[in-house]
């Protein structure tokens, strides 16, 4: 059986860049050497956590317990019709690179999704999303790995019960699943989503006639670059924090106290989202710094290492900033990133 390593620091293994340790320690190759980790830690009775490319998460202390890395790797076509081509993706494949590979092989449905940190596996679990598109509109299946006793499972679209940024895995099987691989729908023939954010915008300063699938991953990646910071260069996990689902009539009520106050369409037509940058940046947190913690400048829905935060500096940050958002506007926001 493959060697456990004993009191790792995380630091390289999470976008935050946050020292912790893990008592234990194991990237995991191929799906036998997942089941003989799981099979050991049956005797051991470690708590479990399955770290991907650790882009959504925040060690606040040390991880008393057994970190599997789960880093399966590969890409393949498993089935085709006249409309839609079936990708499998391994659960360890970077999220970018293989939005690229479907980019380059004109596969259609997740350009919009461009430059988003972390690996295929968390992109069902969280259901990401980005100008208008989110996993749920081009996910087939999973097959994920039951911890308990190892068995493979599959899971259609119902059956993974997909909300804003959500899923059953993040709910009521949250830490009994491990994501083995995904399964998307995409389209051979082109149907696009470009309006939303600055996406028409970047599509015409590049002087784009005729839209195609590179051209809006192009557009994605330049905007995303232009205002989020490089977790290479500066430690962060994206969004902080999910944009708030408020009553329509509690969102009005809110326009006449505040009326530039923006909002969207919720999930039905009694709901407005409203972005929790807005909010954070009308609370004066825009651009905050406490030692090594800080809002982001250019983007206030994101929080950021700048070299020594502690996880504990960052949480107390974001704490922070959602009292002074509630005391202001009476509105919760909700942390998106997974707390360790």
């Amino acid at each position: 059986m493959k060697k456990i390593a004993s009191n790792i620091s995380l630091q390289p293994y999470n976008s935050f860049g946050v020292d912790a340790m893990a008592r234990y320690f194991v990237p995991a190759e191929s799906q036998e050497e997942i089941k003989e980790i799981i099979e050991w830690n049956k005797t051991q009775q470690q708590r479990l956590l399955v770290l991907g490319g650790g882009s959504n998460v925040l060690f606040t202390h040390d991880y008393d317990g057994l970190v599997l890395q789960n880093n399966l790797k590969g890409i393949s076509k498993v089935n085709e019709d006249d409309n839609y081509v079936y990708i499998k993706a391994m659960a360890g494949e970077n999220w970018h690179a293989f939005v690229q590979y479907c980019v380059e092989n004109k596969y259609q449905g997740i350009e919009n999704l461009s430059l988003i940190p972390g690996n295929v596996g968390a992109s069902p679990m969280q259901n990401i999303g980005a100008y208008g598109v989110e996993i749920k509109d081009v996910f087939e299946s999973l097959e994920a790995m039951h911890l308990p006793d190892g068995e493979l499972v599959q899971f259609t679209h119902a059956q993974c019960q997909f909300g804003y940024r959500e899923s059953i895995f993040k709910q009521s099987l949250r830490n009994q699943f491990l994501i083995i691989s995904v399964t998307y729908k995409l389209r051979k023939q082109p149907k696009f989503t470009i309006s939303y954010g600055n996406i028409e915008q970047a599509l015409e300063q590049k002087g784009v006639k005729e839209l195609s699938i590179e051209a809006i991953a192009n557009a994605v990646i330049q905007i995303r670059q232009s205002k989020l910071p490089d977790p290479s260069k500066i430690g962060n996990a994206g969004s902080f924090f999910k944009n708030p689902v408020i009553h329509q009539t509690f969102y009005e009520a809110l326009q006449k106290l505040y009326p530039g106050i923006p909002g969207f369409p919720g999930s039905d037509k009694f709901m407005t989202k409203v972005p929790a940058a807005w909010l954070i940046e009308q609370t004066g947190w825009k651009g905050f710094r406490k030692g090594d913690a800080g809002c982001y400048p250019l983007q206030p829905l994101v929080l950021v290492n700048y070299g020594k935060a502690t996880g504990t500096d960052i949480y107390a940050l974001s704490s922070e900033i959602i009292e002074s958002v509630q005391e202001k506007f009476g509105i919760l926001l909700e942390r998106e990133v997974n707390i360790y």
